[in-house]
């Protein structure tokens, strides 16, 4: 029998060539058609990267989702075609972590985040607007499905996931550098320019600079940081500044790099000196500048977070009139009265913005539903306290937990300003939660020499001396 099956297999791709031969010669319209043609390739491209599972699929899962949320060409047809390769994926990576059996080893998290559909349908069941509440409901359940199956595969070859990990950060920033540069606005707007940088690309790229193992790597990666700080204060979003230097903080004390901290600091003093020496009126434009635009962001005479109150008001309000099942999963509501009274229904992350994800989540699901996404939250936070002990421990930066610490904790510190922690049609969503999942993989657990081995993959712990990328 497995002899037939491996030459079915085998025999498969000439199978198709043959199909297609023949359907080319039987219903040429079909290929003559730019739109049928893109079809077809985006179906080999598919075939190819599910044939490659553990090594293409999640770069394509988010190439599909960066590409359905940028400001590039053929970004309508990736918003549909994102969740065919989600879905997809998602049930070719159940049954090969099946096989693998690799679901024979749960954590606490994928518990949790069970529960937290089961909460997202009840409330989409709700609500008002059910069928679009369902479709966000469905969508948060192929996420952690996705995330606690196929996600987790990339662990086989930890070493070559972090390393293209690091690269698609380096390229991502080079390329953002160069598009504003030209004035093109790829990520659509500054909030996901900062996004992406801080939360993503510059707490990655300074653990890649401080582990690499040569000289040119080292300086490589952190002139890739420093770009990518750069960036992240060009896009004035303080919750990206906020992220970012938050989980470098929390890396470099973990580490006990105080003088690298204090050797930083200073720099950046010596700077601001020497600039209001050299041209005290253009520092004194750039001071003004930076305090109005970005500390108050236009809004002085209200205070520091003055351009967020306005939207946590409307949240609190909202959350006041439907305090136990909230507005339903995905859905906002705005105006002067609950909905079914005057006010309108409307999807949050585009009509609406709540100011934080923590008042997102609560105002659509209600204080009864919002337990397990606390709780879930709880369990993410648990799991970065254990990495910072562990590494104030060891000083062990090279452990494959420490970079998805500092994602965590970049992510965390931004979703509280910012609506897109649990926005599943968000490409810094499926990203997050994908390296959450498997941070609780790899989170160290004792304080003694443990390597697991789930058929054939490897997860290191604790003292096991994770290789650094190289």
């Amino acid at each position: 029998m497995d002899k037939v099956f491996r030459v079915a297999v085998a025999g498969l791709p000439m199978i198709v060539v043959v199909s297609l031969i023949v359907l080319g010669r039987s219903l040429p319209q079909y290929f003559n058609s730019l739109q049928y043609l893109a079809g077809f390739i985006f179906l080999e491209i598919l075939m190819l990267c599910l044939w490659f599972y553990d090594l293409l699929f999640f770069p394509l899962l988010m190439i599909a989702f960066l590409w359905a949320g940028m400001n590039i060409p053929l970004t309508q047809s990736w918003t549909t075609g994102r969740w065919v390769v989600l879905g997809i994926g998602t049930a070719v990576g159940l049954v090969r972590a099946l096989r693998m059996g690799l679901l024979h080893r749960f954590h606490p998290l994928h518990l949790v985040a069970a529960l937290c559909v089961i909460s997202a349908m009840a409330s989409a069941m709700m609500s008002a607007g059910l069928q679009l509440s369902l479709m966000k409901a469905f969508s948060l359940f192929l996420l952690f499905l996705y995330a606690a199956s196929g996600g987790r595969l990339v662990l086989q070859n930890p070493d070559r996931f972090f390393r293209g990990l690091l690269l698609a950060c380096e390229i991502s920033v080079y390329a953002s550098a160069v598009a504003y540069a030209l004035g093109l606005e790829i990520w659509g707007n500054a909030n996901s320019l900062g996004a992406v940088e801080g939360v993503i690309a510059a707490p990655l790229l300074l653990w890649g600079a401080l582990v690499a193992p040569a000289k040119n790597l080292r300086l490589r990666r952190a002139i890739s940081c420093l770009v990518s700080l750069y960036l992240v204060y060009f896009s004035v979003t303080r919750a990206a500044m906020l992220a970012a230097g938050l989980s470098m903080l929390v890396l470099l004390l973990a580490l006990r790099r105080n003088k690298l901290i204090l050797q930083g600091s200073v720099g950046i003093g010596c700077l601001l000196a020497i600039s209001a020496i050299a041209t005290p009126d253009r520092f004194d434009e750039v001071k003004s500048s930076f305090v109005a635009g970005v500390i108050y962001k236009g809004h002085q005479t209200e205070g520091l977070l003055g351009s967020r109150m306005t939207p946590w008001q409307e949240t609190v309000r909202v959350i006041q009139d439907n305090p136990y099942f909230g507005s339903g999963f995905g859905a906002s509501i705005y105006g002067d009265k609950p909905f079914g009274e005057t006010g309108t229904l409307a999807v949050a992350s585009i009509s609406r913005e709540h100011g934080s994800s923590y008042l997102a989540i609560t105002e659509w699901v209600g204080m009864l539903g919002i337990v397990p996404f606390a709780l879930l939250i709880f369990l993410v936070i648990q799991a970065v306290v254990r990495v910072f002990l562990y590494l104030r421990r060891t000083g062990n930066a090279s452990h494959y937990s420490v970079p998805l610490m500092m994602v965590m904790i970049a992510g965390l510190a931004h979703a509280g300003f910012e609506d897109w922690l649990f926005a599943v049609g968000y490409y810094l969503t499926v990203i997050f939660w994908v390296l959450a999942f498997l941070l609780m993989d790899v989170v160290p657990q004792t304080s003694s020499h443990r390597t697991s081995f789930v058929h054939g993959m490897r997860i290191r712990y604790a003292t096991d001396p994770a290789v650094a990328p190289r």
